[in-house]
């Protein structure tokens, strides 16, 4: 009885026609669902900026000073885009999921930055909570599963 594979990989321990990379662990899992409550956040950002609501307040000497009705747009469509990318991420952990969810991410880092004169401590939470995503998406992007190691 045989007990190890070809390639020197313990039988068993390779991840079989899944096609899902290596490295879908928990910090992938993890970004998807920060990605989606993130998102959610962000549309709910994006609706009481759009009701013009008392809770965001606006300095007077910022550089970039915006619409608060334009940033509540803004908000609620890039929340909705991060909000489903981050669900894609989950299910699937695939590869195109955590482009877009990077894409997406750094987007919504732009954002967060020109937030900063509405609500700066909100924007700057969510600012570190985006690094964290792209760091976790990123991880391991470039490793193969043991399937197509073993094959080749």
């Amino acid at each position: 009885m045989a007990t190890h594979a070809a390639g020197g990989a313990h039988a068993g321990t390779a991840v079989r026609g899944t096609g899902k990379p290596a490295m879908f662990t928990g910090w992938t899992k993890l970004a998807g669902a920060l990605m989606f409550f993130g998102g959610l956040l962000a549309v709910s950002s994006g609706v009481a900026a759009l009701r013009e609501d008392a809770v965001f307040a606006s300095t007077q000497s910022y550089a970039f000073d915006y619409s608060l009705t334009g940033w509540g747009w803004v908000h609620l469509f890039l929340g909705a885009a991060i909000a489903v990318a981050g669900i894609a991420v989950m299910l699937t952990g695939a590869t195109w999921a955590r482009w877009i969810g990077i894409a997406l991410a750094g987007l919504g880092m732009i954002a967060s930055f020109m937030w900063l004169p509405y609500f700066p401590l909100w924007a700057v939470i969510t600012l570190a909570v985006d690094v964290f995503i792209i760091w976790a998406l990123c991880a391991g992007m470039g490793t193969r599963s043991q399937t197509s190691q073993t094959s080749t």
